[in-house]
């Protein structure tokens, strides 16, 4: 079976910071392009950000760049979002995602269970 883990959520006050991880089990992907995305509470799931599967591409959304990085440890088998500055509307459930084609990742073959960020003011 194959899934994907996230933590790393919390309750944090506005200007603070989190690193959320996304702990593959089952297999690899090392070849998988991964993103993460994010829930708010009666939304649509969104786009945050994405990393190619080499880790030398990285794309975010406008509301993320300049706060958020994404990265990953291919040795680790662990994708990550270091999320600074926080802000309440960063609000919600993050969900680690993985494909191998980036276009598909909205439509992603593997999904995480999501972890709760809460940002209050």
């Amino acid at each position: 079976q194959v899934y994907l883990v996230e933590s790393g959520g919390g309750l944090v006050q506005a200007g603070g910071s989190l690193r959320l991880s996304c702990a593959p089990s089952g297999r690899t992907f090392g070849s998988y392009h991964m993103g993460w995305f994010r829930q708010a509470p009666g939304k649509e799931r969104k786009f945050v950000a994405s990393i190619s599967w080499s880790g030398g591409s990285e794309v975010y959304d406008t509301s993320a760049k300049g706060r958020f990085t994404i990265s990953r440890d291919k040795a680790k088998n662990t994708l990550y979002l270091q999320m600074n500055n926080l802000k309440p509307e960063d609000t919600g459930v993050y969900y680690c995602a993985a494909d191998l084609e980036v276009e598909r990742l909205p439509q992603a073959r593997y999904w995480g269970q999501g972890t709760q960020v809460t940002v209050f003011s």
